[in-house]
């Protein structure tokens, strides 16, 4: 190397994110940066399913900005800028012919009712009715209905102390603590037992009230939130000392 002369070494293998338009899922694999592109396209049909004639492909960074389209089939993967963990977007333009290859809707499948698969030996029901196991050790599964039954007897006595249009405090574990205003109490269409919708003094909720398409109450949108009545404790709670909880 002469003096002044700065040499650039990368590593020969770069491990990149595959994603592509026929599927939701994402997966990994490594490439030598040496190889052409037209080559890339060979092992990325093997991947996603997408013919390598029929594809395009686009780069985008670690934290998924885009770069710019890979257009060059003569190209080296290198000349690229590629990098550990950027990703490797595949466009598909069969016309929807590889999508074909997941589309089971048209293959005959084999169907067995619950009382025809109940009669079966060699099944995983059968197996847990012999082992007395899951759903089929009575014990267990009187213990488990036993302690929902009392759980929900637990939230529906704090529910019934808890009145809509007081001021209360939330403490649920793993969170600060919040301050804000019941606006519902009862049982709910989303989950089963009892809730209680509170109105946040700060936009610290999920929501305005509205969950699943039903309107419970009304508030400003992310100062709502439902939470369990044991979590709620009610009191005269002024909303000048919010925050002295969250130190």
């Amino acid at each position: 190397m002469m003096d002044g002369e700065v040499m650039v070494v990368s590593k020969p293998f770069v491990n990149v994110r595959i994603t592509s338009t026929l599927s939701t899922f994402e997966n990994r694999r490594k490439f030598n940066r040496g190889i052409t592109i037209a080559e890339l396209k060979g092992l990325l049909e093997m991947n996603v399913g997408v013919p390598a004639s029929c594809m395009d492909l686009e780069i985008f960074s670690a934290t998924n900005i885009f770069l710019q389209k890979i257009d060059n089939d003569e190209a080296l993967f290198g000349s690229y800028p590629v990098d550990d963990e950027c990703r490797i977007h595949v466009i598909d333009r069969s016309g929807g012919k590889a999508n074909e290859l997941f589309n089971d809707s048209s293959v005959e499948k084999f169907e067995l009712s619950d009382d025809a698969y109940d009669q079966r030996t060699e099944t995983v029901r059968s197996f847990l009715k012999k082992q007395q196991l899951g759903p089929y050790n009575e014990e267990e599964a009187a213990e488990k209905k036993a302690k929902l039954t009392t759980r929900i007897e637990q939230q529906k006595a704090a529910a019934e102390d808890i009145s809509v249009g007081s001021r209360c405090k939330v403490e649920v574990p793993g969170q600060p603590t919040k301050l804000g205003t019941v606006m519902y109490v009862g049982t709910t269409e989303f989950k089963p037992g009892y809730w209680v919708g509170v109105k946040y003094d700060e936009p610290l909720g999920k929501h305005n009230g509205t969950v699943q398409g039903k309107q419970y109450f009304e508030c400003q949108e992310k100062y709502g939130a439902f939470v369990k009545p044991l979590s709620v404790i009610v009191g005269d709670f002024p909303e000048e000392d919010y925050g002295l909880d969250e130190i």
